[in-house]
């Protein structure tokens, strides 16, 4: 760090003063990150509320009654909160896709609108929606200037649902296989013959897209999509709709969304000069990849180092790139690490394990083989602890309605216990902590995606303005920025602890305790200089027990909760914690 910079605090972690860029040398294990749907946070600009367009909601997408569509939260509005958002906590704030749209899709009666961004028709512009390229530069500037980092949600599988099928007018289209469908035949291994010489490597040979079904775009959006070559049907698979396994999960369209031929090699320098792009014009400081294990492997072994490079000449030596492969197996995570080659993936078996052992009753070695398995990551414990642990998300659905669901008639007391509980075990344990935008507020939903996507300005919704919060009898009707609310002080407190002792950020994790019931969880989060003893209580009664530690971790002292002065003998150490609830105890200067 250059003599003279000056520094202050965000969530407890020295960062930049304004002008400086100290916030790039912080490592991903070092963040903090709040994920956030543009479009729900706030509304800094009604004039851009129907993204420019006039009609009614079937036109606009816009209708803030309705779950599915616009509500009219946009960059601006986003920008003007991060005071909100830094007073979490938060040293990183990833958002949902702003790029353009397609306002609304589905079938007559169905349709809903692209409030969620992963409807893509160009992918080098924001969408109207959510401002300007101006608002998003502000946004990344003053972000920056607080030494804060911005990481954007990116998609490479697909686009908007453009592409028709002429054989399934309902676009109801099945999955039609490589072996029943050949490229070399139109329609079938005993149709005509077409694209000679195709190889699936030389891709001057794949002339026609109709070996499967027979492709169109309807009239009006033959030119829609940005940049140009996303026009062309033979940069799809053009197979009919996924069923998520086996090949289909590779080259079939994301529930009618138009799946991108990841393994030509136009589509594959396509997507670089366009994210490229992006880096070159905010300086961001990372990707959150969406659906990353349907697209082709050799996609992602050139994308991500060209990425990693791309940040690299501009400075940003940190660049996280993390892919959401929506999994709850260790292995198939890891998979991807080893395979495909990303640094980190989001990682859904922690969030799966904590549900369980929180919300529903598990034993807490349910975690702790989840812990287990980080030696198999590439990379090893290194890549583990860059791994982004969350607790619910925009599809999947809030930890709260989790908890609610699986205890029904609980107190709220209870409830806020458990909840807090949970967002301690993601503070706590090795990971990088994603907390999901409203749930800081105690936000519950009512179950996936459009469902767990309330409003954090005054809701119309009525679906999420009956919900149950968690810890609060107030109601998303209202606006929900307070910073006295009981989830958003206690997660504030974590963010802080975790700040101010960097073992807990990026220290050697060991399992010390754990059990085949609801009780016990011990943690070490240990360095040379220091060994954090973190115990958590999933049951619901007190817990005494002794502990192992390390023999040279004699003197203690108390991070959080009531920690014994000294251990009880040479590699032993006394806990007593009360029920769900957690206690951090340090012992520093380590012989």
């Amino acid at each position: 760090m250059a003599a003279g910079v000056a520094m202050v605090a965000v969530g407890g972690v020295a960062c930049a003063a304004p002008g400086s860029a100290a916030y790039l040398q912080r490592k991903p294990a070092d963040e903090v990150i709040y994920f956030v749907l543009p479009d729900r946070f706030a509304n800094g600009d009604a004039v851009n509320d129907r993204g420019g367009l006039t009609g009614g909601p079937l036109v606009t997408g816009f209708d803030p009654r309705r779950a599915g569509f616009y509500h009219g939260g946009d960059l601006k509005g986003l920008t003007g909160k991060l005071d909100y958002i830094q007073g979490l906590g938060a040293t990183a704030v990833w958002l949902a896709p702003i790029f353009r749209n397609k306002p609304v899709q589905g079938a007559p009666g169905r349709e809903s609108a692209a409030h969620h961004g992963y409807w893509i028709t160009d992918f080098t512009d924001v969408d109207p929606h959510f401002g300007t390229r101006a608002d998003f530069k502000a946004l990344v500037d003053a972000a920056h200037a607080r030494g804060m980092k911005v990481y954007m949600d990116i998609i490479t599988n697909h686009t908007a649902d453009v592409i028709q099928y002429r054989e399934c007018p309902a676009n109801d289209c099945g999955y039609r296989s490589k072996a029943d469908y050949p490229y070399a035949t139109r329609g079938g291994v005993g149709g005509a013959a077409i694209n000679d010489g195709f190889d699936g490597r030389d891709f001057t040979r794949l002339t026609r897209p109709d070996y499967a079904y027979t492709p169109y775009v309807p009239a009006g959006e033959e030119r829609v999509k940005t940049p140009a070559w996303l026009n062309d049907l033979a940069h799809y698979h053009n197979r009919g709709d996924s069923t998520f396994a086996g090949e289909s999960s590779l080259h079939g369209d994301f529930a009618g969304l138009d799946d991108l031929f990841t393994e030509n090699p136009r589509v594959v320098q396509g997507f670089i000069d366009i994210y490229g792009q992006w880096i070159d014009d905010f300086g961001i400081d990372g990707y959150r990849i969406d659906t990353a294990r349907h697209v082709a492997p050799a996609f992602w072994q050139a994308f991500i180092p060209a990425m990693q490079a791309r940040a690299k000449a501009r400075g940003i030596d940190n660049f996280h790139i993390f892919g959401e492969v929506f999994d709850a197996d260790v292995a198939a995570l890891a998979r991807h690490t080893r395979v495909d080659g990303f640094p980190a993936v989001l990682d859904f078996a922690f969030q799966s394990a904590v549900t369980d052992i929180v919300a529903r009753g598990a034993g807490t070695d349910r975690l702790a083989r989840v812990f287990a398995g980080d030696l198999i990551y590439k990379g090893g414990e290194a890549t583990a602890l860059q791994l982004p642990t969350f607790l619910g998300n925009h599809d999947m659905g809030r930890f709260g309605h989790f908890v609610l669901k699986a205890n029904p008639g609980i107190s709220d007391a209870e409830l806020l216990d458990r909840v807090t509980l949970g967002h301690a075990l993601m503070m706590f344990s090795r990971g990088l902590p994603t907390i999901y935008y409203g749930d800081e507020q105690g936000f519950t939903g009512d179950g996936d995606y459009a469902d767990s996507r309330e409003d954090m300005f005054a809701s119309q919704v009525a679906s999420y303005n009956d919900n149950r919060l968690v810890g609060t009898s107030a109601t998303t009707a209202t606006d929900s920025y307070r910073t006295d609310a009981p989830l958003y002080r206690a997660i504030a407190e974590m963010a802080a602890i975790r700040a101010a002792h960097p073992v807990l950020r990026s220290g050697h994790q060991l399992v010390r305790a754990q059990s085949d019931r609801p009780g016990l969880l011990a943690l070490s989060r240990r360095a040379d200089e220091a060994d954090y003893l973190v115990v958590f209580n999933t049951g619901a009664t007190p817990i005494t027990a002794q502990v192992e530690v390390e023999t040279t971790s004699r003197a203690w002292r108390s991070v959080r909760g009531p920690c014994a002065a000294a251990s009880s003998a040479p590699g032993s150490y006394r806990v007593e914690v009360g029920p769900l609830d957690y206690m951090i105890c340090v012992s520093e200067g380590l012989q």
